[in-house]
């Protein structure tokens, strides 16, 4: 899979190389050709020197075929900007922005743009919201009957209410990360894009109730 960074900071640096570790194609985008050293030289993706919004500047980053896109430069502005031309100008469906200011959050998420406040973002977390993982086990039981798992649904999921989901899955949601802040679900919440899903799921059906989840939603759920 191609990936398209733009920021070649601490958070995007690590971003790439990690990404490249896996195997994947990878771009970076920086405006400052000097920020590319901390790539190392055994970084074999693509430097890009340029402005992260600027639409040739993406496209020589390869956008046009990325799988995902990630705004973790210095500025708020900057990053939604970039962030928007990636998904709606190059259709990019899996994007994600940093910002500084926590308090913006929500209007940008309104906007189709998972963020998280920089307080609280580390590249791990970008790559959560990036990479189909598939599960993640947090946590189990002295038994080994139950696990604490994060699960990354499919984008379909989006709009599913979770007391829904937990009816028809047999598992239950333990809690929410959404806008970087744990919360914790009642039976009105809906599952919204950016959200970080953590369920308590029987161990022996790991397996089941993740291939449910990261494939697309069924038309009749």
């Amino acid at each position: 899979m191609h990936y398209v960074i733009m920021g070649c900071g601490r958070v995007g640096s690590t971003l790439a190389l990690t990404l490249q570790q896996q195997g994947h194609e990878v771009a970076v985008i920086d405006r400052d050709e000097s920020a590319f050293r901390r790539l190392g030289t055994g970084f074999e993706g693509q430097r890009v020197t340029g402005v992260g919004f600027d639409r040739d500047t993406l496209v020589q980053a390869g956008i046009e075929r990325a799988y995902a896109f990630a705004a973790v430069s210095s500025g708020d502005n900057s990053n939604i900007l970039a962030a928007r031309v990636a998904r709606e100008t190059f259709d990019v469906e899996h994007v994600v922005a940093r910002i500084y200011d926590p308090g913006r959050a929500e209007i940008y998420q309104r906007l189709g743009i998972p963020t998280v406040a920089t307080v609280r973002w580390t590249a791990d977390q970008v790559l959560r919201r990036l990479v189909p993982a598939g599960a993640v086990p947090l946590h189990t039981d002295a038994s080994g009957k139950v696990t604490l798992t994060e699960i990354p649904p499919h984008l379909s999921w989006v709009g599913t209410p979770l007391a829904k989901l937990e009816h028809e899955t047999g598992i239950r949601v333990a809690y929410v990360t959404r806008l970087g802040e744990g919360i914790l679900p009642t039976k009105e919440t809906v599952f919204q894009e950016g959200d970080l899903l953590h369920f308590l799921v029987p161990t022996e059906r790991m397996s089941e109730i993740e291939q449910v989840l990261v494939s697309p939603r069924p038309a009749d759920f």
